[in-house]
């Protein structure tokens, strides 16, 4: 019953318009604000039902600043924290509404409140906006209202938030470093063979001698890159624009580029341990919240946010469901360490699934802490060799003619 009415939710149409509004009420005050709607007769019966007269309402350009994963977060922990306090409901949205800056949040804020007020459901009320609220926070909210616990998972569900947020923080640092160093590096060398190396060509066409073999090479690539630069700048240009649009549009790039990534000599070891604490952390919280094992496996292969962990999940849910056990299904996709289908048995055999999860989750994350010390460590000497060949190299051919001269001379 619960499924049929999740699937009922999600059919509901997602308001993708925001229309600016100005009204009174009932003590003939003017007060304005945004609303989400379908369409502007939608949002004129929304106003009415609030008690509003409208007298101006207009479709709003969307604003550039959109809701992050970060804002969902400290959102999910400002509601909890208030939620324990005793602060009701409608309250609470409406505080957090009017304590925000960010239009957008204010607007999504106000939504939400006017849904629930109205008499949904508040994990019916997140579903219009999926966007901003994924699968896993409204099974979550719904197995909350369901239990008589929101505060409890509200806070259970911020934690969780929080905690990928900074795995996923950490690996794209570690990730950046090196990548915008290499890029720096990159962009000097094609500045010295522009414009450095052709003014040592200059010097050395008046010694009428030959050049050795590294200088050649280095005026040849320069003279290579000068000619023909707008066209390696438009390829450049086209790739990056042609990736970013085939990541964005094309589900075979994405699942091909998270098979890859895995494969990666040091950063795909990192990455896995990122992605199987992110689902053992999610399959933690839908258990603890109470969700039954097959159905929170929907919510945990997505989360997981790698193809290859959601092709293993819906594996162990197919072979859970014939009922096989949890650890020996997860076995049998060959994508998890024989350490947690270990704990994931004496969990099982315990009755203690949850706690087990939880503790491979956090063994994980501190495992990827650590390892992303020692990367750290590791990747400023690898640099440092990196950019002395590159330049150096560069330095020593534009400079042998020079020595070879001096010794002739």
């Amino acid at each position: 019953m619960a499924s049929a009415a999740r699937k009922a939710s999600s059919l509901l149409p997602s308001p993708t318009k925001v229309f600016s509004w100005e009204g009174k009420v009932s003590n003939d005050k003017i007060i304005r604000g945004e609303l989400h709607a379908n369409d502007a007769t939608t949002a004129r019966a929304i106003l009415r039902r609030r008690g509003i007269h409208v007298a101006k309402i207009k479709k709003k350009t969307p604003s550039r600043k959109k809701i992050s994963a970060k804002d969902i977060a400290l959102l999910t922990r400002q509601l909890a924290t208030m939620m324990k306090a005793g602060v009701p409901l409608l309250q609470a949205f409406h505080i957090l509404a009017q304590g925000n800056d960010h239009p957008p949040i204010v607007t999504l804020m106000q939504d939400i409140r006017a849904d629930v007020e109205t008499g949904t459901s508040l994990h019916q009320a997140f579903r219009k906006f999926p966007l901003h609220f994924d699968p896993l926070f409204c099974n979550l909210v719904a197995a909350g209202e369901h239990a008589g616990m929101l505060d409890v998972l509200l806070e259970r569900l911020a934690t969780h938030l929080e905690k990928t947020l900074a795995i996923k923080k950490k690996i794209r640092s570690a990730m950046l470093y090196p990548l915008s160093i290499l890029l720096a590096a990159g962009a000097m060398t094609t500045i010295i063979m522009i414009w450095v190396v052709p003014t040592f060509k200059e010097i050395f066409t008046s010694f009428g001698a030959a050049l050795p073999l590294p200088t050649l090479a280095v005026i040849a690539l320069s003279d290579f890159l000068i000619m023909h630069w707008p066209v390696i700048l438009g390829l450049l240009i086209a790739s990056i624009y042609l990736c970013r649009q085939g990541w964005q549009r094309s589900q075979r790039m994405r699942h091909a580029a998270d098979r890859i990534l895995l494969r990666l000599p040091v950063f795909g070891m990192l990455l896995r341990k990122a992605v199987i604490t992110r689902w053992a952390r999610t399959f933690a919280t839908m258990f603890t919240a109470g969700v039954p094992l097959v159905e929170a496996l929907d919510s945990v292969g997505g989360a997981a946010d790698n193809v290859v962990y959601l092709e293993a999940t819906q594996q162990i849910q197919n072979e859970v469901r014939t009922g096989i056990s949890l650890a020996a299904a997860m076995q049998n996709t060959g994508a998890f360490p024989g350490m947690v289908t270990q704990m994931v048995s004496i969990g099982e055999e315990s009755g203690a699934l949850d706690h087990m999860l939880v503790k491979v989750a956090d063994f994980y994350e501190e495992d990827v802490d650590n390892f992303l010390a020692s990367l750290s460590s590791l990747i400023e000497p690898a640099i440092m060799i990196i950019l002395g060949i590159l330049i150096g190299g560069l330095v020593i051919a534009m400079y042998l003619p020079i020595f070879q001269l001096g010794s002739v001379i």
